[in-house]
């Protein structure tokens, strides 16, 4: 008989390895806490910020209205929303080009909220050593204690981060006076928790993996890299052959790098889609190279033509004002410019009109044909005012209701309109059927802020 064939398991899935990233100093790691105060300063303080009496930044769904410091949006202003995503990914092209996976490495929010829960992590768990040691050991009041702590901590992040969320479009103020009271609608507690919940899950348990198999930008990066991107490097000249001793290469093999890896890579085997471009590393080595007397840059920022033509800092700067880096720097001035320049233009007015389509058009007392319309009239701006309404097109055009309407700021209001025209003048040159009128909308306060909109006057037979 034939021995059995023995079974094989085929994992379609890589079972994670814990990563505890060792805490290191450094150029680099001091600019990556900058960044994470920038950005967190400006995520948790800006719902605060108080704007004319209002939010500075709230998206209303409610009303449909997108405040922005002195801007009101609304959904007919969703171009510009659309430009805005277009300026940010322009940016992120011509920031990955110039150098990489900054974005990743120093601001992504992945980064920063793996980066605050790790900062929790270590201040209760203690130093890398003491968190694997604790991992290893088994059940115990200690490490369940710790445990606890830890993810309470965790917890009072996401939580304040997914309220802070809610905080875009709802007004904090009003959501804080709700979750004391427990007066908040259910949609409310449902991003607040769920986007809590992400967070926590992201930051506390995924961590890498969100890099690594969740976001496509680690996938497609190098649709954006050349040989003059600048990327984390390690020099194989001068770090080959890896020794201890003085007898060979400049890396003593301490696996440092390794260890501040918070994506747990080995960059001595070559750039990976895994790096992010936080320069752990080269912190890491640096320090290692001034403790043993050895020049720093072991591990740096560098391209891949100067680490195979041995090229020059200066060298490495004037390669970085190539055409892919030109041609994405000007898509975005040019983009930019005309978005500023469309803001700035905007008539903070607009006017819809409407026919009544229950009376195409009819005689009234004394011979006059008259049209009803209804005009949708949208101030969009934060200040009152007094419109004039007007329309022209045919001899004696007039309106046959008052011509002047009052908007509060920021106030959509619809106006019925009568207009009359004489119809024996009309039918006397032939003009029946449909005419092309105008209507027009100018402030009486500013001259400036007027809009014009056509409309159909028709005139029976």
């Amino acid at each position: 008989m034939n021995a059995p064939v023995p079974e094989q398991v085929i994992r379609m899935y890589e079972k994670r390895q814990p990563i505890h990233p060792r805490e290191t100093d450094g150029r680099y790691a001091r600019l990556r806490w900058l960044c994470l105060w920038l950005t967190q300063l400006a995520y948790y303080g800006t719902p605060w910020l108080a704007w004319n009496d209002r939010q500075a930044v709230l998206f209303d769904l409610g009303t449909r209205k997108f405040y922005l410091f002195g801007l009101v949006l609304w959904p007919q202003d969703f171009i510009y929303l659309a430009a805005l995503l277009i300026i940010c990914a322009w940016g992120l092209f011509l920031v990955t080009a110039v150098a990489g996976r900054v974005w990743c490495g120093f601001a992504c929010p992945q980064t920063v909220y793996t980066s605050i829960f790790l900062w929790i992590e270590r201040g209760i768990e203690g130093s890398r050593a003491a968190r694997i040691a604790l991992d290893r050991q088994g059940p115990s009041a200690r490490k369940f204690g710790k445990r606890i702590a830890k993810h309470l901590a965790w917890g009072a992040v996401a939580l304040w981060t997914g309220f802070t969320f809610v905080g875009y479009f709802t007004p904090v103020r009003e959501l804080g006076t709700g979750i004391a009271t427990l007066a908040l609608g259910p949609w409310e507690w449902f991003w607040v928790l769920f986007y809590g919940f992400a967070t926590y899950g992201n930051a506390g348990w995924l961590r890498e993996q969100v890099c690594k198999y969740m976001c496509p930008y680690a996938r497609f990066q190098s649709a954006m890299f050349d040989r003059d991107t600048l990327i984390i490097t390690y020099d194989t000249g001068r770090g080959e052959p890896r020794s201890k001793k003085a007898t060979g290469g400049a890396c003593i093999d301490c696996t440092m790098c390794v260890q501040v890896c918070p994506a747990g890579i080995d960059i001595r085997n070559g750039l990976q889609y895994e790096c992010i471009g936080c320069a752990a590393c080269v912190d890491a080595c640096n320090n290692v190279m001034d403790k043993v007397g050895q020049p720093r840059g072991l591990i740096r920022y560098s391209t891949d033509r100067a680490m195979t033509a041995i090229l020059t800092p200066a060298q490495i700067r004037q390669r970085a004002l190539r055409p892919r880096v030109l041609a994405y720097g000007a898509a975005l001035l040019a983009i930019t410019l005309a978005v500023g320049f469309a803001l700035a233009t905007r008539t903070p007015l607009k006017m819809d009109v409407i026919r009544d389509r229950g009376s195409m058009g009819r005689e009234v007392d004394g011979g006059a044909i008259e049209n009803v319309y209804r005009l949708q009239i949208m101030n969009t701006s934060e200040q009152p005012h007094r419109y004039r309404i007007a329309a022209d097109g045919l001899p004696g055009l007039a309106l046959a209701t008052d011509d002047v309407v009052a908007l509060a700021g920021t106030e959509t209001r619809a106006v019925p309109v009568r207009v009359r025209a004489p119809g024996e003048a009309l039918r006397g040159a032939g003009k029946t059927g449909s005419h092309s009128i105008t209507f027009t909308l100018t402030a009486l306060d500013d001259a400036r802020l007027a809009v014009e909109e056509p409309a159909v006057f028709i005139v029976p037979r």
